[in-house]
């Protein structure tokens, strides 16, 4: 596998986004201070762990700069989720999504280092799964159980070239339905369209296929 995530606790979010990240093809750790937790999940990710969060020391062993990003699904103990934070950020992890009960708590874990914040009432543990495994992904809609619209960034082999010359549909599986440019939307687009530096787009996607589009 060419991408490892893990997740740290393992309540209903916790366990949601850990099946969600196999599906998609991910390398997943399980992380959680209750074994029998644990052990309800080992036979369906990579590897689960039961440590006690709140010991500094117990991060050593989980090989945590290893890993692609981490989810940390602990926020009714906020002292461990701090404390996951803070660790998975020390080992250089670079994305880390934290989810969170409240907004007081969104503002205290973007302080302490987690680059995006969920809130599951609002997000869902699918959708921070989704953006968590396509990291050039901005955004994830899902329309049906096979059909998601996602925003991405516009690569820069892409360009001050032709819609219709990059071939996105057959390459990536990707339909654009609009240009975000400037922060405007524009979904007026025609096969001649160009894309320029900061664009994004949003594209309609077959959602099995996400986990193959990580090149993106």
């Amino acid at each position: 596998m060419d991408r490892s995530y893990a997740v740290f606790g393992l309540g209903e979010f916790g366990r949601s986004v850990c099946h969600e990240l196999m599906e998609l093809g991910a390398d997943v750790l399980a992380v959680d201070k209750n074994e029998d937790k644990t052990t309800a999940i080992a036979d369906d990710v990579t590897m689960a762990v039961a440590i006690d969060c709140l010991n500094e020391m117990a991060y050593e062993k989980l090989g945590l700069n290893n890993m692609d990003g981490v989810v940390v699904s602990m926020s009714g103990n906020l002292g461990a989720s701090i404390m996951a934070i803070m660790a998975a950020k020390d080992a250089g992890v670079p994305l880390v999504i934290a989810k969170a009960s409240d907004d007081t708590q969104r503002t205290i874990f973007q302080k302490v280092g987690a680059n995006r914040v969920a809130i599951p009432e609002r997000d869902g543990a699918v959708r921070a799964a989704r953006n968590l495994i396509a990291k050039n992904f901005l955004d994830y809609i899902e329309l049906s159980d096979k059909i998601s619209i996602v925003e991405i960034n516009v690569k820069k082999d892409w360009l001050n070239k032709r819609l219709a010359d990059l071939n996105l549909r057959s390459r990536y599986g990707l339909n654009v339905i609009a240009i975000r440019r400037a922060g405007e939307l524009q979904t007026d687009i025609g096969p001649d369209a160009t894309f320029i530096m900061g664009d994004t787009i949003l594209v309609v996607t077959d959602k099995q296929d996400l986990g193959l589009k990580r090149e993106i």
